[in-house]
């Protein structure tokens, strides 16, 4: 692998101009392809296999006239105080807005409430559903607008008019700000790294035109494959962040090869072939944790796991190919590591004096490592004590999806779905819908209206609609209101009674019955989320165990690599649970309302930050193996990795924390969500993981962390990740004292 590398390094130096075109080439064609690709619709979401799924399915077949895909809006009417909408001049303030509704060209329908008993109890309040013949996302704004006159003049006219639906959301708006200051976070910490404005800039540049690659190709494609906008946001929120950190890798290898006294272009091999094979195996474990989301079986993160993967890919290319075409192109304008622009006026025994000195001087990695070697078990007790505090408020996690309810309490949308809590009962907002399937029975309306009478006798059950049959009459739809709120834990236990209680009514015929509806959805995704969150982990992990044994040489370090990585995400949704569930500090970070945690939420941050937590650890723990294999101490070892791999590593945690918190501006609350979880997860894996729980770990194991059976070793591949085969090549001129530990991966 590292001979490989060293030589594609050595290749794309001097052929830079070449590669550099490639490159340029492809972002131009990826940019010319997403121009030209015609605009996408709307992103499906859907569940196969689950009940919920089938019934939708089944309602398409059956009630093509039902126009299932269309969007919908909820205009509710609440009378003054004292009066009720029913009342002869507010009746006829609804009735004008009705009729008003009815003439955009874009509408399939919309009900009378005094016609289809849409008034509360009481009378204060009414509701009217516009159903529109095509989907929300493609829905126009002058259709919008109509809805938001036709309330604006019902409100003039004396009544309170809010509005709900899938048909007046507001596009979700990109964190464009915060992504600016975490990109200029970045570059400030890139500065400091690596010494120079010109070394900083290389990273970026190369990260922007990964993302700008991937992110070109899924726009193009997004028609074809019926791609959200959350794939491409999350492609570039990874790719961004993965694509600086495997970049500063490579820099900070080549400026420690140049301070090694190696020429340039022997440097960019050398760092290509060192500090490059890490950025392999790194970047495999993260496309390993993303690709393995397709276990889940839910199509849309399938689609955004593999298009952050790829992202991913394109990151790792780049880093080996268009970087050390780059370095060629930069010259004398990057320095070795620790040179000082005095220096260039001194002769040449001055500056091996200040080179000896300078490394002779412990750095911070060095003190602190030493520190972490002398009191292995309080800093260990220190670190897990404090990410499982952390992760208790996990124990109370909670899922579901969004919806009006969720919204702050200054939109329109909340304050309608309050108005239909308060006039219709909490359930109102999350009706279930009863699918009967009775093609196969011999009394289709004998079936239905015994699953009507059995789920009446239900707790929790408010309103059971009478079956309304399709034109063959084969099938019903039953409308059930419950009594609690859609994300209650009653509201679901009521859906498996239902499904219990339908399939007991009709035990003795050839009937089934299918519950569906949003709620019904939303309870079956996250039960498939849980469901898939034990294999998805085994397979993920167990890949990447084995990946880390190859690595590594050893079956304790990526034991331990694994059981850090999950109190990291532990205490990562520990802290997701505090502040969007609970509401702790939520004002700090622009959370309006909380609420359930997004249901893809977990199994996806389980995925990211898996495979960034494995990044570190290849980065960190490469330097230490390398040195205990030639010949240092186990703790000494765990000191050396620090002094040569801290600093990038603290960088590139940095780096990655600003680009992902950048993402928490956006409107859109599972990009927030995501945003949010990822940060604090790097934060607790970077800082607390890898900087404290690692070394102490290994100083405790001794060399007994290194150790791998005889037969496992002799089976496994030599992959060479620390670039030991580069060792035969002539390295006099680079040699200290004899020490030939000088070669090993510097990161």
């Amino acid at each position: 692998m590292a001979t490989f590398l060293y030589k594609l390094g050595r290749l794309a130096f001097r052929r830079r101009h070449f590669v550099a075109l490639i490159w340029v080439a492809l972002l131009t064609l990826a940019g010319v392809g997403a121009a030209s690709a015609p605009t996408a619709g709307a992103s499906s979401f859907s569940i196969p296999g689950v009940e919920a799924q089938k019934a939708f399915d089944l309602l398409e077949q059956r009630f093509p006239q039902a126009s299932a895909d269309g969007a919908n809006a909820r205009v509710v009417f609440k009378a003054p105080a004292g009066e009720k909408t029913t009342d002869a001049a507010n009746k006829a303030i609804v009735d004008r807005a009705v009729k008003e509704l009815r003439t955009g060209s874009e509408v399939a329908s919309v009900t009378d409430p005094f016609t289809t008993n849409a008034v509360s109890q009481d009378g204060t309040v009414a509701y009217t559903s516009v159903k529109y013949k095509v989907a929300a996302p493609e829905l126009k704004d002058p259709a919008k607008d109509a809805v938001k006159a036709v309330a604006d003049r019902a409100h003039a006219a004396g009544l309170t008019v809010e509005m709900g639906g899938d048909a007046l959301q507001a596009e979700p708006s990109p964190a464009i700000v915060g992504e600016i200051i975490g990109l200029a976070i970045a570059a400030v910490v890139l500065v400091i790294t690596l010494g120079s404005l010109v070394a900083a800039g290389l990273p970026l540049l190369t990260a922007i035109i990964g993302v700008g690659i991937g992110v070109s190709v899924i726009t193009a494609l997004a028609s074809a494959l019926d791609l959200g906008d959350s794939t491409s946001t999350l492609a570039l929120m990874i790719g961004l962040a993965v694509g600086i950190d495997y970049a500063l890798f490579i820099v900070s290898r080549y400026r420690s090869e140049l301070a090694e006294g190696r020429d340039r272009e022997e440097a960019v091999g050398r760092a290509t072939g060192t500090a490059g094979s890490a950025v392999v195996f790194a970047g495999l474990t993260v496309v390993i944790a993303l690709a393995g989301l397709t276990v889940v079986n839910v199509p849309v993160l399938t689609k955004m796991g593999l298009a952050a993967a790829g992202t991913v890919v394109v990151a790792v290319l780049i880093a080996l190919t268009m970087m050390p075409a780059l370095l060629g192109y930069a010259g004398r304008r990057i320095h070795p590591a620790g040179e000082k622009r005095k220096r260039k006026n001194m002769g040449e025994n001055e500056q091996a004096k200040e080179s000896a000195g300078a490394a002779a001087k412990p750095n911070m990695g060095t003190r602190w490592a030493s520190f972490v070697v002398r009191r292995p078990v309080a800093v260990l007790l220190l670190g897990v004590v404090g990410l499982g505090a952390m992760a208790i408020p996990a124990t109370q996690l909670e899922l579901g999806l969004p919806d009006d309810g969720s919204q702050a309490t200054s939109t329109t949308q909340r304050r309608a779905y309050d108005l239909l809590s308060e006039g219709f009962g909490p359930g109102f907002n999350g009706p279930l819908t009863l699918v009967v399937d009775a093609a196969k029975s011999a009394d289709p309306k004998a079936a239905a209206t015994a699953v009507t009478d059995e789920v009446k006798g239900l707790k929790d059950v408010v309103t059971v609609t009478p079956p309304m049959f399709n034109q063959p009459g084969d099938t019903a739809i039953i409308t059930v209101v419950p009594k609690s709120k859609p994300s209650s834990a009653q509201t679901e236990e009521l859906v498996h009674a239902i499904r219990d209680a339908g399939a007991s009514a009709l035990a003795d015929t050839d009937a089934k019955v299918l519950v569906t509806g949003v709620t019904a959805m939303n309870i079956d995704f996250s039960q498939r989320l849980n469901d898939a969150l034990i294999p998805y982990l085994g397979l993920v992990v167990g890949l990447a165990f084995l990946l880390l044994i190859v690595v590594f040489r050893s079956i304790l370090v990526p034991l331990k690599a694994a059981l850090g990585f999950l109190l990291s995400v532990l205490a990562a949704l520990g802290a997701v649970v505090a502040v969007f569930q609970w509401g702790w500090l939520s004002g700090l970070i622009g959370v309006q309302q909380t609420g359930p945690i997004m249901s893809m939420m977990p199994i996806f941050m389980v995925g990211v930050v898996f495979g960034l937590a494995m990044d570190y650890e290849v980065f960190l723990v490469t330097r230490m193996r390398e040195a205990y294999v030639h010949g240092e101490n186990a703790q000494q070892a765990v000191v050396t990795g620090f002094r040569y791999s801290a600093r990038v590593v603290v960088a590139a945690a940095v780096i990655m924390i600003a680009v992902f918190a950048g993402f928490i501006g956006a409107s859109e609350p599972m990009i927030k969500m995501i945003g949010f979880g990822l940060a604090i997860a790097v934060f607790f894996d970077a800082f607390i993981v890898r900087m404290a729980i690692v070394p102490a770990v290994l100083a405790l194991l001794g060399k007994k962390a290194w150790w791998l059976p005889k037969w496992l070793d002799r089976a496994l591949p030599n992959v060479d990740v620390e670039g030991e085969g580069l060792r035969t090549q002539d390295d006099a001129d680079t040699s200290r004292d004899g020490d030939e530990d000088r070669e090993l991966v510097q990161v």
